[in-house]
């Protein structure tokens, strides 16, 4: 990395642990990503090179991906890409994984956790690096736990396979995702708990989203619904809201518009008395089913549109929701402006979108395409939409 490089990569460092709240201190930091404050001084300063694995720490530290950090793109990407096959292989062997180590209940417990913090930050570097092994680790726990300790461990399956799933899902790999959701399907009834049930038919309707099968996944989604038992605690409030929710998005997809803003109404409904946050892995409340207010509006597309432009106008998406859903929520309206006509508004909330999440931004199909076309109207701009471009591999797919 030559050091111009270093000096920007300093400086990024620098202001992500200036803006974190509560804000870190240089100690702080070196002591959350397990290195020297001397070590952090000298990459802040751009005096000193960063490795890879410590540049992989302190991103983890500061609780974002390290595409916000580097300038290396592709490597970013590529490192998710080349953990793919051993993520595959490890699951590969479900009912019969090979003899190791495991670990107290509680440390998997603590490592489970940390894979779904950054699931929900779109850490998908950090997730890559040691998913297969956690996974792997809790199948051998699975496999030789009895009682009440196997529905622990296999909740504990269901979670990170969810976090590998979020990264097998945006990058695109269709099929691991597919097998990965399954093995969710496998173990979820061993968990004695509907609410977990309920979250990975959420999850499944990924399957559907890749398939084009919209229909097909918005009855799973009701079948799901009525499975689950009356809502009797804010927890399962929160499951069948999720299901509303997506719902309303997968019916949006399937062109019924009624079926789409009947389960949105529901999601608000079961949304206004609960504070937002996340439940048993899935963010919701208020702020979460306004994002998908937009996302209803641009899958009906045509005179819906406006319902996405009202949103925005009235609100936007704070902080504390998880950054892939604040980037998705500006992704989705990048493509309501643009088709509304307003190029220049719809390239806006794309570079927010980067801003929040670089890698859920970089990697969304739709950015590619929304860009090319932005390009194509705003010719005078060139050089900025054809840097955007490029970083995205507009036009690659």
């Amino acid at each position: 990395m030559p050091a111009p490089r270093a000096r920007d990569l300093g400086l990024r460092i620098a202001y992500q642990r200036s803006v974190r709240r509560p804000k870190l201190t240089q100690q702080q930091l070196a002591d959350a990503a397990g290195i020297h404050v001397g070590t952090l001084r000298k990459i802040e300063r751009g005096a000193r090179y960063a490795s890879d694995s410590v540049l992989m720490a302190i991103a983890d530290a500061l609780g974002i991906d390290v595409s916000e950090l580097t300038e290396r793109h592709d490597w970013t990407a590529d490192r998710v890409r080349a953990t793919l096959p051993s993520l595959s292989a490890a699951i590969a062997t479900y009912d019969a994984p090979e003899d190791g180590p495991i670990r107290p209940l509680g440390e998997l417990r603590g490592a489970v956790a940390q894979a779904s913090r950054r699931r929900l930050n779109a850490q998908y570097v950090a997730i890559s690096e040691d998913i297969d092994s956690l996974i792997t680790e809790l199948l051998r726990a699975f496999a030789t736990a009895t009682g009440r300790e196997r529905a622990d461990v296999a909740r504990l399956l269901v979670s990170a396979c969810r976090s590998a799933d979020a990264v097998a899902f945006k990058f695109r790999a269709h099929d691991l995702s597919a097998r990965l959701i399954e093995l969710m399907r496998w173990v979820t009834a061993c968990t004695e708990d509907p609410l977990m049930e309920a979250a990975v038919a959420y999850v499944r309707t990924e399957t559907f989203f890749a398939a084009q099968a919209h229909s097909a996944g918005l009855k799973a989604l009701e079948r799901a619904m009525d499975q689950m038992p009356s809502p009797g605690s804010r927890e399962a409030e929160a499951a069948l809201g999720a299901l509303h929710m997506r719902a309303s998005v997968v019916a949006a997809r399937a062109h019924s518009a009624s079926a789409a803003y009947h389960h949105l109404a529901e999601a608000r409904r079961l949304a206004q008395c609960l504070p937002e946050g996340t439940y048993n892995g899935t963010a919701f409340g208020p702020g979460s089913v306004r994002i998908h207010e937009v996302s209803v509006a641009v899958g009906l597309g045509g005179e819906h549109t406006t319902a996405a432009l009202d949103v925005a106008r009235r609100w936007k998406p704070d902080e504390e929701l998880p950054k892939e859903r604040r980037s998705g929520f500006f992704i989705e309206l990048a493509r309501a402006q643009l088709w509304s006509a307003r190029a220049d508004d719809a390239y806006d909330s794309l570079k927010s979108a980067r801003h929040i999440a670089p890698l859920h931004t970089r990697e969304h199909p739709w950015v590619r395409a929304d860009i090319s076309t932005i390009r194509r109207l705003k010719r005078a701009e060139a050089d900025d939409l054809s840097r955007f471009a490029e970083w995205c591999h507009a036009g690659h797919d």
